[in-house]
């Protein structure tokens, strides 16, 4: 059955989810602060690209300020703005849905307590997504560069309750978002949530501070000792809040969190050193961010990793050398360089 859909947010995620829903049959609107990508999406609708035949869809695509004039007959509110924007994205949100309607935090980072505030966690679902790997580098062209998970036994969404039970409206949710690719139900809201911050934490803020890609970090000795060190930190206190960490990145949580034994850091370190005809030397959300000068959600990915640390007790050096960088990098105060690696990991005492 039809849903209809509206989309706070045509970036990256919303424009890749809102097209391929589109398609599907969903009634989709997107609502976006970008002007051009508002009017290109108007005009010509959006281009998909990726691991897949490319595709085009024209959802229906509004300037924020026209959101006033819809009404409250939308089942689904997808939440796709950055961390920094939910609160008044999921504000804006609330009072188009239909009384059975709920709000879907389908962001990075530690967003659905802040949507439930809001919403109420009954009228809230969370979806994690990864390995989906989108970037919008022009207006109205949306482009994935990762594969699908779907028949490579990866379940790319994972759609739960705040409360962990499985419920038809997540369980409708996945089935839905099986149109994309591999999707489920899950009962592990939280525990998935953070397996997904690990996997950010690792990637994102070196890329962003470094303006390097993905295989260029991965094919220097450093470059993977501050990605294991990142992944050891963000793994640790995650364990400590007791959470059910799926694996991440191709390792369990609980060896990521063992890094600091020399046989568990050599194994890790050699997972991670690129093979020949490694893929392609991709640029995470937040490197999209600084290239684009645009604020990054550091204080919501690895500055939520210091924060739980200072919490719990479990000292975050590395993370938190990041975070500096990265903020500075905000602020205008520094540009990107490969020697904040470096920089990082001696602030850090590695």
């Amino acid at each position: 059955m039809a849903k209809r859909m509206l989309f706070i947010g045509g970036g990256a995620i919303g424009s890749y989810l809102g097209a391929f829903l589109a398609r599907a049959g969903h009634e989709v609107t997107i609502v976006d602060p970008w002007p051009e990508q508002v009017e290109t999406l108007r005009s010509r609708g959006i281009a998909v690209t990726g691991p897949h035949d490319p595709f085009e869809a024209k959802p229906v695509a509004l300037h924020v300020h026209e959101l006033q004039r819809l009404g409250a007959d939308f089942d689904i509110a997808f939440i796709a703005m950055k961390a920094y924007d939910t609160a008044w994205a999921t504000w804006m949100a609330l009072p188009h849905l239909t009384p059975e309607g709920y709000v879907v935090s389908a962001q990075n980072c530690w967003n659905d307590p802040i949507v439930a505030s809001i919403a109420g966690a009954e009228r809230s679902v969370g979806l994690i997504m990864s390995k989906i790997g989108v970037a919008l580098w022009k207006a109205g062209q949306v482009e994935r560069g990762m594969e699908k998970g779907q028949g490579a036994g990866h379940d790319v969404f994972r759609a739960g309750e705040h409360d962990g039970r499985i419920t038809p409206r997540v369980t409708e949710l996945a089935e839905i978002m099986s149109v994309v690719d591999g999707a489920r139900p899950t009962d592990n809201l939280w525990g998935e949530r953070w397996s997904k911050l690990c996997a950010n934490c690792m990637g994102n803020p070196v890329q962003a501070m470094t303006g390097l890609g993905s295989v260029e970090i991965a094919g220097q000795p450093r470059g993977r000792e501050i990605t294991i060190r990142i992944a050891q930190e963000s793994a640790a206190v995650g364990l400590k809040l007791g959470y059910r960490i799926p694996k991440f990145n191709g390792r369990e949580a609980e060896q990521w969190a063992q890094a600091g034994r020399p046989d568990v850091y050599n194994e890790l370190d050699t997972m991670l050193t690129p093979k020949a005809g490694a893929g392609r030397n991709w640029r995470a959300s937040m490197a999209q961010d600084v290239i684009k000068g645009r604020r990054t959600e550091i204080d919501f990915m690895n500055g939520l990793v210091v924060d739980k640390g200072r919490e719990t007790g479990i000292p975050t050096p590395v993370s938190q050398a990041v975070v500096g960088i990265v903020r500075e990098i905000d602020a205008g105060s520094r540009k990107p360089s490969p020697g904040h690696i470096e920089e990082a990991l001696t602030r850090a005492g590695a």
